[in-house]
């Protein structure tokens, strides 16, 4: 079974709106993995999986639309719900594009940390659902897979197939009642 702490991946070019964003997010069940670029995050998004990203929509080079453009291409990442944070005023322009981009919510500064935190902890909890249906998922196919091979067993009616069902469906019964 999966237990890991979700991962929340905070992009933004500005130091002290990391911090911000980490002093905000202090307490809640998550690893902050914070990086100041699109091109950092998108490395990252290679190898580790994020509950919910937080995207500076104005950085230099690749901005935050451009890497959330990346984001939603990727079989691996689409699924994962972008929050665009910007400075700039609001603009209807500017966050229908975050939404076009793939965003979830366009939230402008300076905003309610504690809506912020809000909506951060939605979406872990959300991806911690989904991490334990994905692994009760894969006991139920262990389960299949064992119930199957002790009735093809049961199937040959040699005895020494009788019991090597009756050990592999204990051995299973036994694994599951223990995680359980």
């Amino acid at each position: 079974m999966t237990r890991q702490t979700p991962r929340v991946l905070a992009v933004d070019d500005r130091r002290e709106n990391l911090l911000a964003l980490q002093a905000i997010l202090e307490g809640l069940p998550i690893e902050l993995v914070a990086v100041t670029s699109g091109e950092d995050a998108l490395k990252r998004l290679l190898v580790e999986d994020y509950a919910v990203i937080l995207l500076d929509a104005h950085m230099p080079g690749m901005d935050g639309f451009e890497t959330a453009g990346h984001v939603k291409q990727r079989e691996r990442t689409r699924h994962i719900p972008i929050l665009f944070l910007t400075a700039v005023d609001y603009d209807p322009h500017l966050a229908f594009r975050g939404y076009q981009a793939g965003a979830v919510d366009y939230i402008t500064k300076p905003f309610d940390p504690w809506v912020l935190r809000s909506k951060v902890a939605v979406f872990v909890d959300l991806w911690s659902t989904h991490t334990q249906l994905a692994d009760r998922a894969g006991e139920v196919l262990v389960l299949r897979g064992a119930i199957d091979e002790a009735l093809e067993l049961l199937d040959g009616g040699d005895p020494a197939d009788v019991a090597r069902a009756r050990a592999r469906l204990a051995a299973v019964r036994g694994a599951r009642l223990g995680a359980g």
